[in-house]
């Protein structure tokens, strides 16, 4: 008889929203586990399916009972009075002390009362445990039906529970005399399915469900649609534009996937692209294709639920293109509508929409980001000031069309379509179209002039102006996304090798609020924080990026300088003058916080007399560090001769631990000794902070 089994659980409903199956099966799978896990009992592999009317569970290799365990309890001591004797035999159902075992312990001889119990069949423990992981389901919203109390997601119709090829036997209350006793019995395809399937085993669920036209694996399913999609595509010799999304969806939404394609009506391909892109996406499902040549194919890609028969194809092609032509005619009356009026002439109505209560429309955000634009385009090789400032201006005025009103997801993209309709410079129709970018660590960066110039007037705008009224990101929550405007700073600067003074540029957004308060340290401190986060990206790590960031007496506020840095500081530490200098910083450092200790308190050390050298390794120090060239280096921004001089100071210092002894009986002598090691470490401290590396 095998010490093992598979259980099997299939909850069997109507068809669950496709962005909740996913999280189902995780919280169906964890509640199972964990209550398995409670019960002593080890689980194995985990097979978990979901799809429109499938939530399952497989997990192998559970023992088919629980061991047998010995539970204990200590009672009183040996010789103790009857009534704390009779107390523990009442309390452990024992008749007497002869049914108790007496042993020796530190603290004395005690009575201790040992029950030896035996392990329950796991099947036996299932149902109240399946039973508890339905009912413990926490769904965004959920429902009753029939005269029941209990609520789900959709209504729930068989429960398959197998423990092997054993039904468990158990039942699932709805509440007012209706139940669901659970069996063997599921369900195949709504329309394609022959009804009931009889589940012979929990191997066997797979295969028999595909029996019944339903693909219950949803990595399967996902696979097949964008394979049999792209042949469509390729069928009529364009690509399937892709969508991770959308292909996530819709596989959620069909059980036995069968694609479709179908014609847009030539009317419709003078919308730009992205329009009927999204269209069919939101409103639709469908997916788009496009052509060698990058545009839009008069073709879309719907996939259709259940086997159908050849003839049957036209049909259901027909009706998604009349479907189709009615949503579209919104959005080709949108966009004949909105290019009656000019963008220029949109501006004066962004005073009625409100960007924040405390920092006024977004008609005052145009005010303030364009003359910011214009200062920003200074610093930005190939960007044009006027220019600058007449595509901030624009860059919020198509929020009053009504094509973003009906899809918001393409503000800044329909502000280029309707600036290169009224005959606005190419370079200011593509600031507008990519100032909100970028919109995340993996979205492209803008690189164009203008574009980089308006994107950073956007996000220092808004991160200047909730620093000024104190709506800072708090832990995890970051209501107006100031982490990602951060982030967008960083990456804008850096990967286009733009030099900006920050701090510069957070006084000139502040003047342009009306402000005098000065907030730009500690917007600059933040900035630095998304700034290490994007070197990490890098390959750069953390403890390099605060040696860098920490070193000189204020941070630096030039992202592409303190990039360089860093870059430079991996180079060094990586060689054998980088790891002597660090050993030699340390042990310094080691002293004069000896001293500091001694001293109750921080050490107070004078300046460098060279006068009370003794000893010529002394005079060498002092003379490396009075001769270093680093600062020099380091402000000409040649890096590598920076960290080059840092590195002519290993010897000396080295020399300097090997000849000296620091702790020398001359109290005058001592102290000059301790101030030149405080110089050694104020030296390389200017340059880079060696006490925040790790290692």
């Amino acid at each position: 008889m095998s010490t093992t089994e598979t259980l099997l659980i299939d909850l069997f409903s109507e068809e669950i929203p496709a962005r909740m199956q996913k999280g189902a099966a995780n919280d169906l799978a964890k509640s199972i586990a964990d209550a398995l896990k409670a019960e002593g009992l080890t689980i194995g592999a985990t097979t978990l399916w979901f799809a429109p009317r499938h939530i399952a569970l497989r997990i192998a290799d559970i023992p088919v009972s629980q061991a047998d365990r010995s539970e204990e309890r200590r009672g009183p001591r040996e010789g103790a009075p009857e009534q704390a004797v009779t107390g523990f035999l009442t309390a452990n159902g024992l008749s007497s002390l002869d049914e108790a075992e007496l042993r020796e312990t530190p603290k004395g001889n005690f009575y201790f009362a040992v029950q030896h119990i035996k392990g329950q069949q796991t099947i036996d423990l299932l149902p109240s445990l399946i039973e508890k992981a339905i009912r413990d389901f926490t769904w965004p919203k959920s429902m009753r039906w029939g005269r029941g109390s209990f609520r789900w997601v959709r209504p729930l119709h068989r429960i398959v529970a197998l423990f092997g090829e054993q039904v468990v036997p158990g039942q699932l209350d709805l509440g007012n005399g209706q139940s669901i006793t659970f069996g063997r019995e599921t369900e195949g395809h709504r329309f394609s399915g022959s009804g009931a399937i009889s589940l012979t085993g929990p191997d066997s669920f797979e295969e028999q469900l595909r029996d019944g036209s339903v693909v219950v694996n949803q990595t399967e399913r996902a696979e097949a649609i964008l394979a049999d999609a792209r042949k469509a595509a390729e069928d009529v010799g364009c690509t399937l534009i892709e969508d991770a999304g959308l292909l996530s969806e819709v596989t959620g939404l069909v059980e036995w996937p069968t694609i479709v394609r179908g014609q847009i009506p030539d009317r419709f391909m003078a919308v730009p692209k992205e329009v009927l892109v999204l269209s069919m996406k939101e409103h639709q499902k469908y997916f788009a294709l496009q052509q060698a040549d990058g545009s839009l194919a008069p073709y879309f890609i719907t996939v259709a639920d259940g086997k159908r028969e050849a003839e049957t194809f036209a049909r259901i092609a027909g009706g998604n293109e009349r479907v189709l032509a009615a949503r579209l005619s919104d959005a080709e009356f949108f966009w004949n509508q909105d290019r009656k009026e000019t963008l220029n002439s949109r501006v004066p109505a962004l005073s009625s929409i409100v960007f924040h209560a405390k920092l006024g429309t977004v008609g005052d955000r145009i005010d303030r980001m364009a003359p910011l634009a214009a200062w920003l385009s200074s610093y930005i090789k190939g960007a044009d000031r006027d220019a600058a400032r007449s595509a901030a201006r624009l860059s919020k005025a198509d929020l009053t069309t009504g094509m973003v009103g009906e899809f918001p997801e393409l503000q800044g993209i329909m502000g280029a379509y309707y600036a290169a309709h009224d005959g606005e410079d190419t370079g200011v129709a593509q600031a507008i179209s990519e100032h909100y970018s970028p919109l995340g660590p993996n979205d492209d960066c803008p690189s164009a002039p203008l574009s980089v110039a308006v994107a950073l007037a956007d996000k220092i705008d808004a991160l200047v102006g909730f620093w000024r009224i104190d709506e800072k990101p708090t832990g995890s929550k970051d209501p107006f996304a100031l982490r990602r405007a951060a982030l967008g700073v960083v990456r804008l600067l850096v990967e286009n090798d733009i030099r900006i003074p920050l701090i510069n540029a957070f006084r000139e957004a502040e003047m342009l609020y009306g402000g005098d308060s000065d907030i730009s340290a500690d917007l600059l401190s933040f900035i630095a924080d998304r700034m290490k986060v994007t070197l990490k990206d890098r390959g750069l790590r953390h403890d390099w990026i605060a040696a860098v960031f920490e070193a000189g007496a204020s941070m630096d506020d030039d992202l592409v300088r303190v990039t360089k840095r860093v870059e430079a500081l991996r180079d060094f530490v990586g060689t054998d003058s980088g790891s002597d200098l660090l050993a030699g910083y340390r042990r310094a450092a080691n002293i004069l916080r000896a001293e500091a200790k001694k001293a109750k308190g921080e050490l107070s050390v004078g300046s460098v007399d060279a006068t009370l050298f003794e000893e010529p390794a002394e005079k060498a120090l002092h003379a490396a560090l009075t001769g270093s060239k680093a600062g020099e280096y380091l402000a000409a921004e040649d890096f590598g001769a920076t960290f080059g001089e840092l590195a002519k100071l290993r010897a000396p210092i080295d020399a300097f631990f090997e000849g000296v002894m620091v702790n020398a009986d001359v109290a005058a002598i001592r102290e000059n000794r301790l101030a030149l090691l405080s110089q050694f470490l104020g030296s390389v401290d200017s340059i880079v902070r060696l006490s925040a590396l790790e290692g």
